[in-house]
């Protein structure tokens, strides 16, 4: 009775999209964070070109700059990816994108450069990064300005709720997606956090963590029409997972060998 009530209310408060509208994320395989390695930064515009000519999608990371502009940067600290030291909302757009990457030419990139580099040859899957403690609308809006005119295939993704909610509220003919991750909670208030995640955001996909599938909450969700990308598929073996249990890995190192 528990989990045909919480079907019914997936149903209402989270409706699946339509084939059509998602259908560019199964069969997919992204790059995480770029097609990154010795040499290649994460989230860079060599990882990223890379991916490209393979004819890999690309998942990126973005965060907002101190002046309000989305940056494709991972960490919220400069340390480990760069020469440099503190937060990166405490920089601005300008700023940040004159900063090497380590152990490359490369320079952080801001969205509107990678979607110029991009120019719709792949899909792109962004995930818009958050705190608990941070509001959200004001960076959504500026990740929803830079993507005006943008054709290629893209959606965006966060695990905060609210991020898809918005997307959803404000600028409904973007894609939006949920990343979740059970870390090893798989009971029954476990079970309802999830389903009041789904619910809030609306989203029209979930990213899911591999080292959780399979999964009952990602299968149901899938079964109804949810397309479920997972990552992060680091291994022939995860890749194996996510074949049965997914339907588009974002992967990186071996999680990738054998892609054209």
């Amino acid at each position: 009775m528990r989990l045909s009530l919480f079907a019914l209310i997936d149903r209402w408060r989270a409706p699946a999209p339509s084939p059509g509208r998602t259908g560019w994320i199964a069969g997919a395989v992204f790059a995480h964070r770029g097609m990154h390695g010795r040499g290649i930064p994460e989230n860079s515009p060599s990882a990223f070109a890379a991916a490209i000519a393979r004819g890999l999608g690309i998942e990126c990371d973005v965060q907002r700059t101190g002046d309000g502009e989305p940056l494709v940067f991972h960490d919220w600290d400069l340390d480990r990816l760069t020469g440099e030291s503190g937060p990166v909302a405490g920089r601005s757009a300008k700023q940040l994108s004159a900063i090497d990457l380590s152990g490359s030419a490369d320079q952080i990139p801001v969205l509107r450069d990678l979607l110029t580099l991009i120019g719709g040859q792949v899909p792109l899957l962004i995930e818009v990064k958050s705190r608990k403690e941070m509001p959200v609308a004001d960076f959504c809006a500026a990740v929803r300005h830079t993507l005006e005119g943008y054709d290629g295939a893209h959606a965006v993704m966060s695990f905060d709720p609210r991020v898809s909610r918005w997307f959803a509220d404000h600028a409904p003919d973007t894609v939006r997606g949920l990343v979740m991750t059970e870390e090893g909670e798989r009971g029954v208030v476990a079970s309802l956090k999830r389903h009041l995640a789904l619910w809030h955001a609306r989203p029209d996909f979930l990213a899911y963590d591999i080292r959780d599938l399979p999964s009952r909450f990602a299968s149901s969700q899938r079964k109804r029409g949810l397309p479920v990308a997972t990552w992060t598929v680091r291994s022939p073996r995860q890749r194996a997972i996510a074949a049965e249990f997914a339907d588009a890995p974002i992967a990186e190192a071996a999680g990738l060998d054998g892609q054209a």
